[in-house]
């Protein structure tokens, strides 16, 4: 007998666009929304406050803050991460945070209040469509899906279609306008999905010919190389996945780069890693890439290249550098079909979801019978390699100088993250602290970084780190920022006092926008550039404890280690903020430049 088969949706006979909106966050496991209350979603946040078994509304100390606790909430569950504002300027706000989430591939819904329909063209307090601010035009331009929901009866359809943009792969960032008086609208007959699979699908899709010759150009190949991108996340979380991939990597003595976004995907400590590619990048990738820098003896270039994931962007590619193609078959896998041979020719683009493509190329390589000599040939050259240092200055890393160098100051992170029960997630911000980490901090699974760098927005970091400990209060997660970025966003310090969330941050201080004066001073030699954009001195201590954080002033490697053993401590125990103030020697200059001759 053919079991009855469970309806697709219920019907209500009426059910107002505020409460069905909760109905279909309900059904996508969102537990929290972050934004900033305002008049204009008051119906929304009347429905919020009725639910809060189901949902929390964290109130953030200002929109663009609640848009990257969003993106670490998504990034850290992956599911749906809910911005929740009012209209104008709360909209604009978010805009930031909601186009750093679309370019990083973030699966983030802003919902923003619009003034109500019934008074447009009026003069209404904060009007937008319906004057000079069309809130949906911007975010049209800024975001995969936009849509303003003009009626209680077209409501279902843009608002599910905003959810399956978000959650399509590749994620993405969408966007609805709700005006005041539609959200109180009632819907009738309404008939609303029971499950999310009732009105969204996601890809999974992969071509085991086409990953077989794949392998086969692998196979071929005297110098192959693996380069995983920021896409490759979501697979290689999964651990069987990666430690099948450890094991191919080490039958065929396979080196694996990564780029800046995919920083510690692949264990950086494995025998085959060559860590990262691009921004602030390792030194062994040159190597491989061309060899003869190594040995005059060894052949100019090497011969086959296959990248998972990676849109090639700048940052991933140093410029798209020529020394990237390979003497032989250049092969890219990616989803969107549309990053496929737009900044280097290839030989082989494979439109597949990256862990099907995975599975099936893993699945092929178990079968294959290596030569036996090419691959020890690669394996010799790959531990000579190795025996290089990775760092650009390893003696500086090695350092216990005081005031701590930069260098040395992430030798002491990735000492303390090993430590770490269970894994941390590291959330990377803009500015020098993203070149000091790239390059100098070792990062090994299930220890995972998160960084922005497509649109690399100063604050993220301190943002998305309470949203990342709000989606994983069991993990351990830290912020690395700058002063500048932390005075810029610092104040959801605050939010994250208020709602208990034992956040660390661990803030470079050097008093300076340093980025910009030490790239100006090494595109245009002077010292007038030295501290020419000083922040002034401020004492981030007191800043810090004043919004409600335990704070911490260091400047040595052991106060480091001393103070961050304590944060993690704190910030379990008493679910409190915590904040390091690394005084570090701010005369040091991360490896963004190429040594001047």
């Amino acid at each position: 007998m053919t079991p009855a088969r469970e309806p697709a949706y219920t019907r209500y006979e009426q059910i107002t666009v505020a409460q069905c909106l909760l109905k279909y966050l309900e059904l996508e496991g969102v537990k929290k929304i972050f934004g900033v209350p305002g008049g204009a979603i008051k119906y929304v946040l009347d429905e919020l406050s009725k639910q809060r078994s189901c949902f929390e509304y964290v109130i953030c100390r200002q929109e663009t803050g609640a848009a990257y606790m969003a993106d670490g909430y998504a990034r850290l569950t992956g599911k749906l991460g809910v911005v929740l504002v009012t209209s104008g300027p709360g909209a604009t706000n978010a805009l930031t945070g909601a186009v750093n989430a679309q370019c990083s591939n973030s699966s983030v819904l802003v919902i923003s209040g619009e003034v109500p329909e019934e008074d447009f063209g009026k003069g209404f307090l904060q009007e937008g469509a319906d004057a000079g601010l069309d809130v949906n035009a911007v975010y049209r331009g800024a975001c995969q899906y936009t849509a303003l929901i003009s009626s209680p009866s077209d409501f279902q359809t843009l608002f599910a279609q905003a959810i399956r943009g978000a959650m399509a792969r590749p994620r993405r960032t969408t966007h609805i306008s709700l005006p005041e008086d539609v959200s109180s609208k009632t819907i009738r007959d309404a008939a609303v999905p029971n499950r999310s699979s009732n009105y969204r699908a996601t890809a999974s899709c992969s071509d085991p010919k086409q990953a077989k010759q794949a392998l086969d150009l692998v196979l071929g190949a005297k110098r192959p190389l693996l380069f995983l991108g920021a896409g490759c996340r979501e697979a290689l979380v999964e651990e069987q996945r990666r430690k099948a991939l450890e094991q191919l990597v080490d039958k065929l003595a396979l080196p694996v780069m990564t780029s800046p976004g995919a920083k510690g995907l692949f264990s950086e400590s494995h025998p085959f890693s060559l860590r990262t590619y691009g921004l602030a990048g390792c030194e062994w990738p040159r190597y491989y890439l061309s060899p003869h820098l190594l040995d005059p003896d060894l052949p100019c270039h090497y011969d086959c290249l296959v990248v998972l994931a990676s849109s090639l962007g700048d940052l991933a590619t140093h410029m798209w550098d020529k020394a990237l193609t390979p003497a032989g078959p250049f092969v890219q896998v990616d989803l969107d079909q549309g990053v496929l041979g737009r900044a280097f020719p290839i030989d082989l683009g494979i439109v597949a979801e990256v862990g099907r493509f995975l599975d099936d190329f893993l699945e092929q390589g178990e079968q294959a019978t290596p030569d036996e000599a090419i691959v020890k040939t690669r394996r010799r050259l790959v531990e000579h390699i190795r025996e290089q240092s990775p760092y650009r200055d390893p003696d500086k890393r090695g350092s216990d100088a005081s005031p701590i160098l930069p260098q040395a100051l992430m030798r002491c992170l990735s000492e303390e993250l090993k430590n770490v029960r269970g894994g941390a997630h590291v959330f990377i911000d803009a500015g020098n602290c993203v070149g000091w980490a790239l390059h100098y901090l070792e990062v090994d699974p299930p220890v995972q970084v998160h960084s922005a760098l497509a649109m690399g927005p100063m604050g993220f970091g301190v943002g998305s780190v309470i949203g990342a400990k709000l989606a994983a209060p069991d993990r351990v997660c830290v912020g690395i920022v700058g002063d500048g970025a932390f005075l810029m966003h610092g104040s959801e310090v605050s939010t994250a006092a208020r709602y208990r969330v034992g956040a660390i941050w661990v803030v470079l201080f050097d008093d300076d926008l340093a980025m910009v004066s030490q790239g100006m001073n090494f595109y245009f030699p002077d010292p007038r550039w030295n501290h020419y954009y000083a922040i002034g001195q401020p004492d981030l201590v007191k800043f810090a404890e004043a919004l409600g954080a335990t704070a911490y002033a260091i400047q040595a490697a052991d106060e480091l280690r001393w103070a961050f053993s304590q944060a993690i401590t704190a910030a379990e125990t008493e679910h409190k903020p915590q904040v390091i103030i690394a005084h570090h020697d701010h005369s040091e200059v991360p490896p963004y430049y190429p040594v001047r001759k």
